[in-house]
């Protein structure tokens, strides 16, 4: 959701409106077109009930990121695929690129909430930093952000039951963005829907709701469970931030603190 609010020069808002994000709006596209040709969307070659459940493990295997692939470089033999399905079977993968599934994996995901809930995201603060860093940086910075956080995670989960299994969404590479509008916008105001009765809108500093966010990742990545790739969130989002960083253009000071109307 966004809420309008009135943009001064140089805010986020006024920078989201300065020209179209397309880089943004294609990434979206993009990820939304995947799932819905995928077994997880609306495609009925995939048939349904168990054989859906079956193929979407596949697919998820397939084009998915395996940190034990990542690191050898070659996709893994018959004996150490496992499926999370009872009854299913994962075939080898000998065409398979390792380093190629990183790129492909930024645009799987397993399911609608879990695309909306990535997706929203990019919606809300991929504009402003998009047109504030330029179409081809911002391109670069996302990509390069995601194959970072994946390959970090690869590397610390190499060695546990997590090291055979496949990684997927953009989860990390839209940290890298939140990383980012903290960095450029860090008194940006963000509105969040708070639910107290119904869901009530308030107003917080972006380093406040951001930087709670992220205080939450990294809580969560020591206390485990749930089958959600903490860590990847936090590599991704503190690389964002050094990104934007090195990558603004030239001259720009960082200091264009704003009323916004993004909603969170």
């Amino acid at each position: 959701m966004v809420l309008s609010a009135p943009a001064r020069a140089g805010s986020p808002a006024a920078e989201r409106t300065a020209r179209t994000p397309v880089v943004s709006y294609l990434l979206i596209a993009l990820s939304a077109l995947v799932l819905l040709l995928g077994p997880a969307g609306l495609n009925p070659m995939y048939g349904s009930g168990a054989a859906r459940a079956c193929a979407e493990q596949r697919y998820e295997h397939r084009w998915g990121a395996v940190p034990a692939e990542l690191l050898s470089g070659h996709p893994l033999a018959a004996d150490r695929l496992t499926s999370a399905t009872p009854g299913c079977t994962l075939p080898p993968t000998p065409g398979k690129i390792p380093e190629l599934s990183v790129l492909t994996s930024l645009f799987v995901h397993a399911g609608w909430l879990h695309l909306i809930g990535n997706l929203l995201f990019l919606f809300v603060f991929g504009p402003a930093v998009e047109t504030r860093l330029g179409r081809l940086r911002f391109l670069i910075g996302y990509l390069a952000i995601g194959y970072l956080a994946t390959y970090g995670y690869a590397i610390a989960e190499a060695h546990t039951a997590d090291g055979t299994r496949a990684l997927i969404g953009a989860s990390g590479a839209i940290a890298g963005v939140l990383g980012a509008y903290l960095r450029l916008w860090p008194r940006a105001r963000v509105t969040v829907l708070v639910p107290v009765l119904l869901f009530l809108p308030l107003r917080f500093p972006a380093w406040l709701v951001l930087g709670l966010w992220f205080a939450l990742q990294w809580w969560s990545v020591s206390s485990g469970g749930s089958g959600v790739a903490y860590l990847v969130h936090v590599i991704g989002f503190a690389t964002g931030w050094l990104f934007a960083w090195a990558a603004r253009p030239a001259g720009d000071t960082l200091s264009a603190p704003s009323r916004t109307g993004v909603a969170q």
